[in-house]
Formats: C-alpha cells, sequence, structure tokens
C-alpha cells in the first residue's frame, strides 16, 4: 500500500474501465451487488474532508501524502441484493432471504473480491494504491456522496508514489510465516 502521492490525477475513463475490469470478480448468486464510484483528483480534498476529521488531517503523518492522491473509489455494497436473490426459487432453500440469515455476509466478501481485483489491475497498470477503510465517518461519505441503501465498505486511494511512504508500525509486528499458515489436511 502506498500512503503518499505525488498528485498526478489519474485518467477518469482509464479507472473507470478499470472498475469494469474488477467487478468480473465472482458475486454469491450472481447477485451483482457489488458498486465501485469513482472520483476524480478534484474531489480527493472533499473525500478527505468528510471521511476524517480536523484532528486526524492534522496529527496523522500520513494525512498530507495520502490527500494527494490522483483518484478514490468508492467500494459499496448492497445487502439487501444478496437477500432478495437467495429468496428466488432456485436459492430459497438457503435460508439466506433474510439478512440476520448469513453466517458470513458475502456482500463484504464480494466487495473484498472486487476490491482486491482493482488494487492487481492497479498494480498491475504501474499506478500505485491503498485500501482505506472505513471505520469511522462512512455515513458522513455517503452522504455527501449521495448514495442511499449502499453500505461503504472501504475506499481505494489511486496515484503516483511520491517515494515519501511513511511506513505502517504494522510492519514490525511479529507475524507467523505464510508457510506456517498454510496446513495440508489428511482427514
Amino acid at each position: 500500500m502506498t500512503r503518499s502521492f505525488d498528485g498526478t490525477p489519474v485518467d477518469e475513463s482509464w479507472l473507470d474501465e478499470l472498475c469494469a475490469q474488477a467487478l468480473w470478480a465472482p458475486t454469491a448468486g450472481n447477485s451483482a451487488g457489488v458498486r465501485l464510484y469513482t472520483l476524480s483528483a478534484a474531489y480527493v480534498e472533499a473525500y478527505f474532508e468528510h471521511a476524517t476529521d480536523d484532528t486526524w488531517r492534522r496529527r496523522e503523518r500520513r494525512s498530507d501524502g495520502l490527500r494527494r492522491a490522483g483518484g478514490v473509489v468508492l467500494v459499496t455494497s448492497r445487502a439487501q441484493d444478496y437477500v432478495a436473490r437467495y429468496g428466488e426459487d432456485d436459492k430459497a432453500h438457503s435460508g439466506l432471504s433474510e439478512r440476520s440469515a448469513w453466517p458470513v455476509p458475502y456482500w463484504h466478501t464480494d466487495a473484498a473480491m472486487a476490491t482486491l481485483a482493482l488494487l492487481l489491475l492497479i498494480e498491475e497498470s504501474g499506478w500505485q494504491s491503498t485500501l482505506w477503510g472505513s471505520f469511522r465517518n462512512a455515513e458522513a461519505v455517503m452522504r455527501w456522496a449521495g448514495i442511499d441503501d449502499e453500505e461503504l465498505f472501504g475506499t481505494v486511494l489511486i496515484g503516483r508514489s511520491d517515494g515519501a511512504d511513511v511506513t505502517s508500525s504494522s510492519l514490525r509486528r511479529a507475524v507467523p510465516r505464510r508457510s506456517d499458515r498454510v496446513q495440508r489436511l489428511t482427514p
């Protein structure tokens, strides 16, 4: 993830096409309940005005670099599309025609798949990106964007790195090796 951009704006048509490609990611029951909304560089500052607060913008060491992103993609999901789809005749036997019945909310899973596809497509194209979590202020962002009846899953910030990335303190954590997290089962 790149956390310091140089301000180079992304081509809006290119970004729209990249998002359309990312939506080839699978969706449960072909529910197609994930949406990607693109914003040009002209809206990055306004996005951060709604996604953060003054305290964060003053204190966060990554604030300036992130706010120089060249484009933004809001990733949303529509739980109601999944509930409706799994209420249809060919899926009704699943018992998932109510939101509360889903042990794993696949609208989030599918949003994650589309987001990963988008991140990989951006990387493949020679640009850089970061996934900005929607831990706070998601409702304010959605109101500002004029999006109703959807949940903000996350935001992808896109641009060119300025080489001044502030590394995450998470990288200093001891974590199990990747190979230790893969185990062959022999039931």
